[in-house]
């Protein structure tokens, strides 16, 4: 006959078990977000403390929409999606929370609308560099995508 403190312990262990397999299971369906790809990236460099721009485009071949919630780099201190807009004659730019990228869609982050403003460089960049850019969803998954930094008078990822 067990006595207590073994029922206890013999709870706890389970316990412990199934949180463990629910937080490996969670990771393993939260991965790569395999039906993301990025093109086109390429990075504005401004001169100075400006910040730099960040553009490419998204396709998602999923059934489903993802919802992109924050890009990072390990070569910036901040990174932000933003939108560009015109409104009574005034240029804006403001702060995004999220975008979603349709289920078999496509969305372009470029000038004059949404992109993404990366501020706080670890080190300088120079022109031509390759630099990572982590893109994060809503559903945990995850994809990484190189960046080429391009001159600040360039217009497209090939200028």
């Amino acid at each position: 006959m067990t006595n207590d403190g073994e029922i206890v312990m013999l709870f706890r262990v389970a316990l412990t078990t199934a949180c463990l397999a629910l937080a490996v299971s969670s990771q393993a369906l939260a991965g790569t977000a395999d039906h993301v790809h990025v093109s086109q990236a390429w990075i504005r460099l401004l001169p100075g403390d400006l910040p730099a721009g960040a553009y490419a485009e998204l396709a998602n071949d999923g059934d489903a929409p993802e919802v992109l919630r924050q890009v990072s780099s390990p070569r910036f201190r901040h990174s932000m999606l933003h939108r560009s807009r015109t409104e009574g004659g005034m240029s804006r730019m403001d702060m995004v929370d999220e975008l979603v990228v349709p289920a078999h869609g496509r969305v372009a982050l470029s000038p004059g609308g949404f992109h993404l403003m990366l501020e706080g460089p670890v080190q300088p960049l120079q022109v031509g560099e390759q630099i990572p850019l982590r893109f994060e969803f809503a559903d945990g998954s995850a994809v990484t995508a190189v960046f080429t930094v391009r001159p600040a008078s360039a217009l497209g990822p090939g200028d």
